[in-house]
């Protein structure tokens, strides 16, 4: 598709027009909408999302929240900015005032880095109604727009053991001494074979000698016996143990008094046998 002038033209900028309508029919920009950009009060921009989230799902989730809901959220936009935008693809492509499509650059800025547009959409009501009001025009909004914390929920966990990284040097570190080396320090090399084996013999001695020790005392352990706690002397022991059974046996004793428990009372039992004698004694009288 080509884009020319004629001698009917008396808009130079109309070319420039021309070749925004072609980019918006090409993002699938309905022709009646794509029209409009023709107008001098009307201005397009198309905002590559495709590079600006590096995973696919995560892009194509966004990507979804920007529209919402059944299209709910981009037709809220829309009816805030005054401008018709398009989602497709890699790009979203806008189509409105000036000011309009700043405001819609940056939600859609904003929902790419992760912050839901309902926030923005927010202070675009806010300052819709404010907009109304012709004395607060001169003043400042800052008090009036709602300031939203962002609040990191998925913390990073840092490590117990953080490792120290050691400072680069260029040089490579010294290569250990072989063991041929470490005799003729030592001198071993040039002794006998013989000699060598005997101190070979007596390292082993040594080593099996504190290796015997070890487990000796690792047995003893179970003999030592563990360490008991004082007593206390018999005299004073019997004295409280004394003390305390005196005056528990004499509330048992009163308890016991107080109590009916099995057999009749002490007293009880006294009446009692002087009743039944005196009952003897009235029956041998009528029998007389």
């Amino acid at each position: 598709m080509s884009v020319c002038t004629t001698k009917k033209t008396f808009d130079p900028y109309a070319i420039v027009k021309a070749r925004d309508l072609i980019k918006l029919l090409a993002r699938s920009v309905p022709f009646e909408q794509a029209v409009r950009i023709l107008q001098d009060d009307v201005a397009c921009d198309i905002i590559k999302i495709g590079t600006l989230v590096r995973n696919r799902e995560r892009f194509v989730k966004r990507r979804q929240r920007l529209i919402g809901p059944k299209g709910s959220t981009l037709k809220a936009l829309e009816l805030l900015t005054n401008c018709y935008v398009m989602v497709q693809g890699n790009t979203v492509s806008a189509l409105g005032p000036y000011s309009g499509l700043k405001e819609v650059r940056k939600v859609v800025m904003d929902t790419m880095k992760n912050i839901h547009p309902i926030y923005n959409i927010k202070t675009l009501m806010i300052k819709q109604e404010l907009a109304k009001d012709p004395e607060l025009r001169s003043q400042s909004w800052e008090r009036f727009l709602p300031k939203f914390k962002h609040k990191n929920l998925t913390k990073r966990k840092e490590p117990k053991k953080k490792s120290v990284k050691k400072e680069y040097t260029p040089f490579p570190p010294p290569q250990p001494e072989s063991k041929v080396d470490q005799e003729l320090a030592s001198g071993e090399f040039f002794l006998r074979e013989s000699v060598k084996r005997r101190k070979k013999l007596e390292e082993v001695k040594v080593k099996q000698a504190e290796a015997l020790t070890k487990k000796q005392e690792e047995r003893n352990k179970a003999f030592i016996p563990p360490k008991e706690k004082p007593l206390l002397n018999k005299a004073n022991k019997a004295s409280s143990e004394g003390k305390l059974n005196l005056e528990a046996l004499k509330e048992k004793v009163k308890k016991a008094k107080t109590k009916k428990l099995g057999a009749p009372p002490v007293n009880l039992a006294l009446d009692c046998s002087a009743a039944s004698s005196t009952d003897k004694k009235k029956k041998k009288k009528h029998k007389t």
